[in-house]
């Protein structure tokens, strides 16, 4: 990929209103912990070790695998020391996606689909796979200068790139595709149910009931398999729907109980404890922008 590398950046904010692109190769491994992040992230690979894990779906990664993330997604890239990590990433604002979708076409359907079955790993055809990378390349080259119509040419390419990957998104998954791919599928619908019921009932006991597990194999697998503790995933997740709603202007009384915090003390506490700033305080903030 002839683009310049470029220095890793632990930062988990946007610095634009649109898209950042960053080029990384790096000879030692980048430890990253779960985490998620306002925008959406398009992550290519290019060479390495890595095995990704999006809540609680594991892929081992190969050269040109494509990773598509949500706003709302818990992730975390496992990196093995033995070759040099090379990868383009790509950061887009939510937002200026939503801007550039038409009637006809919905640029954020990949991103937003939501079910125990999906899969955040995109592997097109050899022949989209060489067109897809060819308009990264060009829109990296874009990014990187200023030349005249660079700014018409960055929204032009970024706009073609989203199209391609979400046609490759819409083509279902071939065996051979599916390798390298492993989740525990029980754990995988236990993870929609706490996603789809936040603001309900997701206590240790009704998910063990509800999903005929003893409560010490539910703590041990989906611990395995996420990385989290059930209390811990499911705060993280109220949290990070909390933070969405209130971008949407929503008041914080209404947030904490469609959120599933019950206490507002403790709803106020926690929000504040993980972004730095209590939750009326950062709703202020959001609806000056």
């Amino acid at each position: 990929m002839n683009l310049p590398n470029q220095n890793f950046t632990f930062r988990q904010y946007m610095e634009t209103n649109d898209f950042e692109l960053f080029h990384y190769r790096d000879s030692a491994p980048i430890e990253v912990d779960f985490h998620n992040h306002d925008f959406y992230e398009i992550y290519l690979f290019l060479s390495g070790n890595v095995t990704y894990v999006i809540e609680g779906k594991a892929y081992k990664l190969r050269p040109k695998d494509i990773i598509i993330i949500n706003n709302q997604e818990l992730h975390k890239a496992f990196i093995e020391k033995e070759t040099p990590y090379e990868r383009i990433v790509i950061w887009i604002n939510p937002e200026y996606i939503k801007n550039l979708c038409t009637k006809e076409t919905n640029l954020l359907s990949a991103f937003n689909s939501s079910s125990s079955h999906k899969l955040n790993l995109l592997r097109p055809s050899p022949d989209d796979t060489e067109e897809i990378y060819n308009i990264v390349e060009k829109l990296g080259t874009a990014c990187s200068s200023s030349h005249f119509g660079d700014d018409l040419l960055k929204k032009t390419y970024l706009i073609e790139l989203l199209v391609y990957l979400n046609r490759t998104y819409q083509i279902p998954f071939n065996e051979e595709n599916m390798s390298g791919i492993t989740y525990n599928d029980k754990i995988a619908k236990i993870l929609q149910y706490i996603n789809d019921n936040l603001n309900g009932d997701v206590s240790l006991k009704k998910l063990s009931s509800k999903f005929y597990l003893s409560k010490y194999h539910l703590l041990r697998e989906f611990k395995k398999n996420t990385g989290y503790t059930i209390h811990s995933y499911i705060r993280q997740k109220r949290l990070i729907l909390a933070k969405n709603l209130l971008m949407d202007n929503k008041q914080v009384t209404e947030v904490c109980n469609q959120c599933g915090f019950g206490d507002y003390s403790n709803f106020i506490r926690s929000f504040k404890k993980e972004f730095g700033i209590p939750p009326k305080k950062y709703s202020k903030l959001i609806s000056k922008k």
